[in-house]
Formats: C-alpha cells, structure tokens, sequence
C-alpha cells in the first residue's frame, strides 16, 4: 500500500498490485470494445438487406437475381443465405448435407464476431475479486499497523490505512460494471443476428426445394437442426 512514485495519484498508488492488474484489465477491456464496434459498425450481425433481397428474388422465380444478390453478400446473415443459395448444387439435393453445412457456416460467422467478448466476461466477473483482495492485503496492513503501534494508536493513521485499502474493491467494480454491460450489450446483438439467421435460412429452404435445389423429404427437420446448432454456438 506504499506510494509507487510521485509521477501517480495518490488514491492509485496506495491500491499497490491490485490496481496496476485493474488498470491492465480497463484497458483490454476498452479495446476489445471499440475493436468489436468497429466489426459490428461494418459487419452488423442483424444486417439482412441482401439476404431479404435474394429471397425476394427467388419468390419471384429470379434465380439470375437471386445469384447476383448472393456475390454482394458483406454482412454474416447476408453470407450465409447466400452461401445457402451457391453451395445448392454441391449437395446433390440432399437438404440433410446442406442443412448441416448451414449449420458449419453459421458458427464460424457467430464465432468470429464473438471474438474478444471472452476477455470482457472474464474482466467481469475477475475485476471485483481482484480489488476484494487488494482490500483484505491493505487491512491487513493496516491491522499490522495498529498492533504495532500499541498503545500509541493514531485514529487518523488507521483510518487513512482503511480508505487506501478500500480503494481498490471501488476500481474493480468501476472496472467490472461497464465490462460486464458491454459483454451484456454485445451478447444481445449477437442474439439477434443468430436469430436473424434461422429465420432467413429457414425462409430460404423452402424455396430452393420448390425449385428442385433440394430434396423435400431427406430435409424435414432441418430448420430445427438448424436452431440448435446455432444455439450452442452463441
């Protein structure tokens, strides 16, 4: 709990370890944050333009359209879709290969942009037990502290000893809290593009077997198939 050196501020140097970890885990977490903004600005994981646009086509009987459409495909929903659309003839109409496939390429989609979420999660739930124990390390120097000094105990001193030692549990909840809202944040978003997925893939189906893309029968729990892959992958 000793001061560090002048060039830091009181209140942070009297937390020791504890708050240079703290300090570390803050700014990991702050760049995971803006890292994942940036993708989710460009790749937005419940973007569905093109994909609604290839199905509109493929309901109007557009296959060239539809196909054009698909090499437009940005964004992991407009990807997948389109994915589903090309990769028809490379199954041979069987909806159960395909549906499996879509199933492959939508966790590798949902994977990619929960890259980095891992370390907020962590921050969250590490950073309020790290500054727990740089308190309990801090009141027990301050403890040492008052049995060292016996009866010439100086209220002020053991107080001030308190403060520094409580310090550190307040940075690791000012670190854990917005960690922790931003993990929830992302999480959502994420939901919503998987949710988005099932739908589109589960739209899209139908339509390739009325085209004779896919077999009917082989395929009839697909779009259930479908829902529980990606469900384990977000």
């Amino acid at each position: 709990m000793t001061p560090s050196g002048d060039f830091l501020p009181g209140w942070f140097a009297a937390g020791g370890v504890a708050m240079w970890v703290l300090f570390i885990l803050s700014v990991l977490s702050i760049a995971t944050v803006i890292g994942r903004l940036l993708v989710f600005a460009v790749q937005s994981p419940a973007r569905t333009r093109i994909a609604e646009t290839l199905l509109e086509r493929l309901t109007q009987g557009d296959t060239v359209g539809a196909r054009e459409q698909a090499e437009m495909a940005r964004t992991p929903v407009d990807r997948v879709v389109a994915r589903g659309l090309l990769l028809t003839a490379r199954f041979h109409a069987d909806s159960t290969a395909w549906m499996e496939e879509m199933q492959r390429l939508a966790r590798e989609e949902l994977e990619q942009l929960r890259q980095g979420l891992r370390l907020l999660e962590l921050t969250a739930a590490v950073a309020p037990l790290i500054g727990l124990l740089g308190t309990v390390f801090g009141m027990i120097e301050a403890f040492q502290a008052l049995e060292t000094a016996g009866s010439r105990v100086d209220p002020a001193a053991l107080s001030g000893g308190i403060w520094e030692a409580l310090v550190t549990t307040a940075a690791g909840l000012v670190v854990a809290i917005p960690a922790l809202a931003a993990w929830h944040g992302f999480d959502r978003w994420l939901e919503r593009g998987r949710h988005a997925m099932e739908d589109r893939l589960t739209r899209l189906r139908p339509l390739l077997v009325e085209q004779g893309g896919l077999d009917a029968q082989s395929g009839d729990q697909a779009p259930l198939a479908a829902q529980n892959g990606m469900a384990h992958a977000s």
